[in-house]
């Protein structure tokens, strides 16, 4: 692997740091709460107008096309100064990639160009449900076929940016007598379907800005063309959209931990205790070192899975490898951070509160720590076996 940028990657980099700085930073705080849905929404359409929501889709449906490199780079960016807008990214991103990827000529034209354009704000997965969400082969969502297509009946669970969706992927059981995992689709629907009801907004402890929701099917016709790939093989999908998107997070979880301890970085040099900066102690100065090699180490996690996906490698072990670890260490640098501001620190007149609360669930979505650590076991034993 090369590890230094291509002069676009560096380019999309730069853009990416400049925009999230000058736009987002300024605001991150405000638009967590109800008032700020306006704010923030802006924030993601100029994000698409940068060419932000379709990094890795062909110019030919409206994306940037230039790949999961810098995707991962520019969402770490985003990130840095808001997660919950990193989110909204990444799930865009993805979205756009499953559609290219396995979607007819005619779902590419009709919905990848929306999500590109900011025609819509987002486009959500509906995959999770109640009692299936680390293993989502045990969804009960059903689609049955009628004369003119399908008809949904379920629900689905912690949905990201259902509120300002404009469509959804959703994963339904089409074959109830087939074994567990084999009898599940997927389909492409309009958000202003009749039959779809967004339930009310969690109230999350983090990343609070970006909408979590139930979405609830009730008798919800689609056509047969809304079908996205063969009949019965969803469940294929959903692995695939799995893998591509622990390398979001790892990303998003990034950022969100080298905002935390840069700040409290510069704080060290302006604090002073007995006599001296804090920064000058030496237990000072082992948390920094620590904390900066875990994040870059995980930073060339990231960016060794992301190459392995651009470069069309298998990359399902790294994947799991840097969300794994760039969760954890996220983790850790934030409340790092935290200790290194004290009192400070936990007030909410400084960023370190939002960073660790915007931080925590980077280890249970897209797959929980346990998940990747049975992925990654799984991987290594393949390879030998």
């Amino acid at each position: 692997m090369h590890l230094d940028l291509s002069e676009e990657q560096t380019l999309i980099q730069d853009t990416a740091r400049r925009f999230a700085e000058s736009e987002l930073a300024p605001v991150a705080a405000r638009i967590e709460a109800p008032t700020g849905r306006a704010q923030y929404l802006a924030g993601l359409k100029q994000l698409a107008e940068l060419g932000f929501m379709g990094l890795n889709v062909s110019p030919e449906y409206g994306g940037t096309g230039a790949g999961v490199v810098a995707f991962s780079v520019a969402l770490t960016e985003v990130s840095r100064a808001c997660a919950a807008t990193g989110v909204a990214m990444s799930v865009n991103n993805l979205v756009c990639e499953v559609i290219q990827s396995i979607g007819t000529e005619d779902q590419k034209r009709r919905f990848i160009p929306r999500v590109c354009s900011g025609e819509s704000s987002c486009a959500s997965f509906c995959l999770s449900e109640s009692g299936a969400g680390s293993d989502p082969s045990r969804m009960t969502t059903r689609a049955v076929r009628d004369a003119d297509g399908w008809v949904l009946n379920g629900t689905k669970m912690w949905i990201s940016s259902a509120e300002y969706a404009g469509f959804f992927v959703v994963w339904a059981v089409t074959d109830a007598a087939a074994p567990t995992g084999k009898g599940i689709s997927c389909f492409i629907v309009d958000a202003d379907t009749p039959g779809i009801t967004i339930g009310p907004a969690e109230h999350k402890m983090g990343q609070r800005a970006s909408s979590t929701n139930p979405v609830i099917f009730e008798d919800c016709r689609v056509p047969a063309d809304a079908m996205l790939g063969a009949e019965n093989q969803g469940f294929r999908i959903a692995v695939g959209e799995l893998t591509g998107g622990r390398i979001g997070i790892a990303s998003l979880a990034l950022g969100v931990g080298q905002a935390a301890i840069d700040y409290a970085r510069r704080y060290t040099t302006e604090r002073e205790q007995f006599g001296q900066r804090i920064a000058d102690f030496q237990g000072i100065q082992f948390m920094l070192a620590d904390t900066y090699t875990e994040l870059e180490a995980g930073r060339l996690l990231a960016m060794n899975a992301a190459w392995l996906k651009e470069n069309g490698r298998p990359y399902m072990k790294a994947a799991s490898m840097a969300k794994l670890h760039c969760s954890e260490a996220a983790n850790r640098a934030c409340y790092t951070a935290l200790q290194l501001m004290g009192g400070a620190g936990y007030t909410e007149e400084y960023p370190l509160e939002r960073y660790a609360r915007d931080a925590r669930v980077t280890s249970i979505y897209e797959g929980t720590s346990e998940i990747q650590r049975v992925i990654i076991a799984r991987e290594l034993l393949k390879e030998v076996s």
